[in-house]
């Protein structure tokens, strides 16, 4: 009976030393308080709200109406031939910069100066006879004093001078016209401008009736340019440019860099129906050649300027039932809305007709948790490193601190930790970190395995 009892005895301890293990396995992970982060704790508790916040401020700000235009030349000529020949020699290259007047091409001017030589000779032959006439018409005026000769004799010595002294002045005509033809066989540049690809090669025969023509020159310098905008412009559009001329600005292919400035000249005198626009024409010095006949190219139009206006950045203002609003940073580190009304905006900066004053700070980043009231904790956008400044480390520098702080998270992870086993947690608090969790649940296995494995004789 005693060994019954005995055995009963050890299989009782053996079950409480069991679920003592047990119990102590699943007892919940002394939480310890971690870093708060973005100010909230992990348990939910809410601290300042980091922000980051710009200076309002007074500029003068330019007003732009933006639009796409294309680019044409001033004047584009396709050089072709009047008269039709061999082409005997070609004296431009392909994008030769050439000036009015320069001779292109050339063609066999054999027969066309053969006809001019001829109408020279038939003026020689007719002036000879018109001379001869002329002293026939003096002899015929002497006689006809003296009663010599009949009147009507000398009426038609004279009408015979007339008719050979037109026939001289056809012969002259003549001899324009074939000295006109003459010259068309030397191909000149009609404007200054760059030639094009060539279209036709040496040796080849020319009519005055191709249509392909010799070669196009383009006028690059000045260039103008073609753009559109909405009719609802037109009226700022007449009214400011019959103040003053309007600057007219041109964009390269990132759509930031100004590459040209001109001069608005044309606004055409109907809108198109079909689209609702008005087409206006700038006029571009190009003197570096940036911009290039029928590219697309981005303007905007400066019609005024907006003299000192409260500007802030656009990221600040934000937009709600009751219309456009921002976040006012008070000198106590606490937010207030503010009904604001924006006057213009573009991507940058927002012109403000109230609600702020110039030398506030208004929030720019961060609004996810703002509320009116809020305490904030400030960054000023002025102190933010720019992209690309010294105030960003290197990459290689960024990869060494990396490098430093997964050597020291390894090193708390392997240093044990006194904080969690001495002092109880609070209520609603986060757990032991991940190592220490792991730490602990390994040790109370091996004390399980340990307690498993032991005889009932060794645990009494």
């Amino acid at each position: 009976m005693s060994n019954r009892l005995r055995s009963i005895a050890t299989a009782v301890a053996a079950l409480i030393l069991i679920g003592g293990a047990a119990a102590y396995w699943w007892q919940p992970a002394r939480p310890q308080q971690q870093q708060q982060r973005f100010g909230r704790n992990f348990r939910g508790d809410d601290g300042p709200v980091p922000v980051i916040a710009a200076q309002s401020r007074r500029a003068d700000v330019p007003v732009y109406l933006d639009g796409v235009g294309t680019v044409r030349a001033l004047n584009t000529v396709t050089v072709r031939s009047q008269v039709d020949g061999k082409l005997l020699s070609v004296n431009y290259t392909e994008g030769q910069d050439v000036e009015a007047g320069f001779v292109l091409a050339k063609i066999d001017p054999v027969t066309y100066q053969a006809a001019y030589d001829q109408a020279v000779a038939k003026k020689a032959q007719d002036e000879a006879t018109l001379g001869n006439a002329r002293l026939d018409l003096a002899r015929y005026a002497k006689l006809s004093a003296s009663n010599a000769v009949a009147q009507q004799q000398y009426d038609l010595q004279k009408a015979t001078v007339a008719q050979l002294e037109a026939q001289v002045r056809l012969d002259q005509a003549a001899i324009d016209n074939a000295k006109a033809i003459l010259d068309y066989t030397a191909i000149v540049a009609p404007i200054a401008g760059r030639t094009g690809i060539r279209q036709v090669d040496q040796g080849n025969i020319v009519h005055a009736s191709d249509s392909t023509g010799i070669v196009v020159i383009t006028q690059l310098q000045p260039i103008s340019l073609l753009f559109t905008l909405p009719q609802q412009m037109l009226g700022d559009v007449n009214r400011a440019m019959g103040q003053r001329p309007l600057s007219v600005d041109a964009f390269g292919p990132d759509n930031k860099t100004v590459v040209e400035s001109g001069v608005l000249k044309v606004v055409d005198n109907q809108v198109d129906q079909t689209t609702g626009t008005i087409k206006l024409k700038a006029e571009f010095p190009n003197a570096n050649l940036q911009l290039w006949p029928g590219g697309f190219v981005n303007v905007r139009l400066l019609i005024n300027t907006l003299k000192d206006v409260v500007v802030v950045p656009t990221a600040a203002v934000q937009r709600g039932p009751r219309g456009a609003f921002v976040y006012v940073v008070q000198p106590e580190n606490k937010v207030s809305v503010r009904q604001v009304s924006v006057g213009q905006q573009d991507e940058n900066q927002a012109v403000l007709d109230k609600g702020v004053e110039a030398g506030e700070r208004v929030v720019t980043t961060g609004f996810a948790r703002l509320t009116n009231g809020a305490d904030v904790a400030v960054t000023n956008a002025e102190q933010m490193p720019a992209p690309g400044t010294e105030a960003s480390p290197p990459q290689s520098e960024r990869r060494r601190g990396r490098g430093q702080r997964r050597e020291q998270r390894s090193e708390a992870e392997a240093t044990p930790s006194t904080n969690a086993q001495q002092s109880p947690a609070p209520d609603g608090e986060a757990g032991q970190p991940q190592a220490e969790r792991r730490r602990g649940n390994g040790q109370r296995r091996e004390q399980r395995s340990e307690a498993e494995a032991t005889p009932p004789s060794q645990q009494r």
